[in-house]
């Protein structure tokens, strides 16, 4: 087998950072298992894939774990943001420059050739963030991408190869009306169609059939409601305390501090309204004792008068 990455493993990293998506991770491992086997068509993208669902619930992060587990980075993969071709004109921005215009003889493109193909045995991996919010005319441009996996720029003089490229696709389409539909619904215990329903409902109104149907696996996403913010605050606690590491500092939560960081969660924002109050409420009281204090070992973490407090001390957690 070519590729040398192990599903497993990048499994293993994926499930502990994502939390609340267990039926879209056992879709990825899926991919990544038939990606490993190498049994996939030859003459198109080793997989095309859409992530929809509201912000925040770990879309993209997805694709910067992948890449940081099969890349060794986690900017490893070309990323498209697609909010910034809301015009038809912006098209030329992916396909090239067309003949007579400027940069049309150099072959000029959004697309890092290097990110997309990988190498033998690590597949590139490609990002349109924010899919709905380009312009159609763009969408249409992908098509060739999603079907035989090459894009030649409009001048001639270059053919972009994705055959080696598994291709990821994110979209917030359809969540605020998934939203209005839980809130109208839950109170009566009867969903109709359900929050899936509504999601597709959007998307085939938004996009055409014929770009539809050249996608592998349309991926729905949960919110994170307050059920997943226990676990979530552990893996933002994670990321912090790898920071804390290079300075031999480390944190210590008690329980009111926990309470504290997860009081009022409002899940239109997902995982990124927690991971900003520990920037803003957190952060700071941490660099206040680190600047107090130029010790090392742990710190605890306690409510002080409506703010959070870090002394030098861990508080002693049972």
């Amino acid at each position: 087998m070519r590729f040398t990455f192990e599903p497993a493993q990048v499994m293993a990293l994926l499930r502990s950072r994502i939390v609340g998506q267990d039926a879209a991770l056992a879709q990825v491992e899926g991919l990544l298992k038939v990606v490993k086997a190498d049994i996939g068509e030859r003459e198109r993208p080793l997989s095309v894939n859409l992530f929809m669902g509201p912000t925040g619930v770990g879309k993209t992060e997805i694709v910067r774990l992948l890449a940081q587990a099969l890349h060794g980075r986690a900017d490893g993969f070309c990323r498209i943001d697609m909010h910034t071709l809301a015009q038809e004109h912006y098209a030329a921005a992916l396909t090239g420059a067309p003949p007579g215009y400027v940069g049309s003889k150099e072959g000029i493109s959004l697309f890092n050739s290097e990110l997309i193909q990988g190498s033998y045995s690590r597949p590139g991996i490609v990002l349109f963030d924010e899919l709905e919010k380009a312009s159609q005319e763009v969408v249409r441009s992908l098509l060739g991408i999603l079907e035989n996996g090459q894009l030649t720029l409009a001048g001639g003089a270059r053919t972009l190869d994705f055959r080696n490229s598994l291709i990821f696709m994110t979209s917030n389409i359809g969540a605020q009306q998934a939203r209005r539909h839980r809130q109208r619904f839950a109170p009566l215990r009867w969903w109709g169609r359900g929050e899936a329903g509504v999601l597709e409902d959007a998307l085939h109104s938004h996009f055409e059939p014929e770009f539809l149907n050249r996608i592998d696996r349309i991926l729905m996403f949960e919110p994170i409601d307050h059920q997943w913010l226990e676990a979530l605050l552990e893996v933002e606690l994670g990321k912090l305390n790898q920071r804390l590491a290079a300075q031999q500092r480390s944190l210590v939560l008690d329980e009111s501090a926990r309470a504290w960081l997860c009081r009022d969660h409002d899940p239109r924002f997902g995982a990124r309204a927690l991971a900003r109050r520990l920037r803003v409420e957190l952060e700071p009281a941490i660099a206040e004792c680190v600047l107090r204090d130029p010790g090392v070992g742990p710190m605890g973490v306690t409510v002080g008068s409506d703010r959070l407090v870090v002394s030098q001390q861990a508080p002693c957690i049972p």
